[in-house]
């Protein structure tokens, strides 16, 4: 019965594959999703602030996984399950490598700060009365996060520190909002 259920699902994800792929091929016609089309899937446009036009551009970064400066189809695929469907620990992963500018494979405090900075002024934006330092959240986030005080954070620390603490959880999270045409492509056609 196990295996019925899995053969269901593998099918159930190949006409999902398949309806993307129309949606993208007709969005992105070149076959490839360059910067300015993935700013207009999460709704970037000549009314949005610096702070968003840059979370975009990381977001995008992250998921531009050969550094062409453009996602394939495959690149798209992997992006659009792990902001659906996507489970915790590799949303968290996938938030480490947007914080992560300089893929070093560790974070700065100057990294965290400016993905920090960006994140506050969104949620700002959204809701003025959200109050707090970013530095001040950049210090303590160290200080619950960085276990062995060398001045930079870890993936492993990273993904630990979240787990483990709702208020960190809550200042590292990545809140994506795709806009409506991100979340139609996964709706079939009427």
């Amino acid at each position: 019965m196990g295996q019925m259920q899995s053969d269901a699902e593998k099918e159930v994800a190949l006409k999902n594959i398949q309806l993307l792929y129309r949606k993208f091929t007709s969005e992105c016609p070149s076959g490839n999703l360059h910067l300015h089309e993935f700013k207009k899937i999460f709704g970037i446009n000549r009314n949005s602030t610096e702070e968003e036009s840059a979370y975009t551009e990381n977001v995008f970064r992250s998921f531009d996984t050969n550094k062409d400066g453009q996602m394939d189809f495959m690149e798209y695929v992997a992006a659009v399950h792990l902001v659906l469907r996507g489970k915790l620990e590799d949303k968290l992963r996938w938030s480490f490598k947007v914080y992560d500018r300089d893929g070093n494979g560790c974070l700065d405090k100057e990294e965290v700060t400016l993905i920090l900075a960006i994140i506050h002024k969104i949620r700002t934006k959204n809701d003025p009365s959200i109050s707090g330092n970013v530095e001040d959240i950049c210090d303590r986030i160290f200080e619950l996060v960085d276990k062995n005080n060398d001045c930079q954070i870890s993936l492993e620390e990273f993904v630990e520190g979240a787990k483990k603490d709702p208020w960190v959880m809550d200042q590292l999270k990545l809140d994506i909002g795709p806009c409506e045409w991100f979340i139609e492509n996964q709706k079939e056609p009427s």
